[in-house]
Parts: C-alpha cells; structure tokens; sequence
C-alpha cells in the first residue's frame, strides 16, 4: 500500500463539527438576568436596608428624580 492510500483509508477528523453545549447557550441568557437580579437587590439593598425607606418608593420615577438632581446639582 502506498503513502497516499494509507491517507485516504483514514476518515478525516477535521469535517466533523462540534455541538455547542448548553451551558455555552445558556450563558447568554444567564447573564444578564443575574445582572439584572444584582442591580434589583442593589437598589432594593441601598434604599431600603441603609436608606430605612419603604419598597414601594424605589421604583417611583420621582425618587429617581430627585436622587439625580441630588448629584447633579449646580
């Protein structure tokens, strides 16, 4: 048998492509709803545990408001 018949029997490797896994699918939809869950407990954290205010109030347009011009004041 010759070198390029020995090459041609073997089946080539390289053609066969990879699943993707679930947990690299997953990642995307992972992410940001724990980002999203970490910025809900954050606010929730900040407002109501060290600000001693009610839970209805941080999601109040006008306490965001007035957080802004808090720290953007002239």
């Amino acid at each position: 048998m010759t070198d390029t018949q020995q090459q041609n029997s073997k089946p080539d490797k390289t053609k066969v492509k990879k699943k993707k896994s679930g947990w690299r699918i997953a990642r995307w939809f992972l992410v940001p709803v724990l980002l999203v869950l970490a910025l809900a407990g954050g606010l929730v954290a900040g407002y109501v545990v060290l600000g001693k205010q009610d839970i209805g109030s941080v999601l109040q347009w006008s306490t965001w408001e007035h957080v802004y011009d808090l720290v953007f004041a002239p």
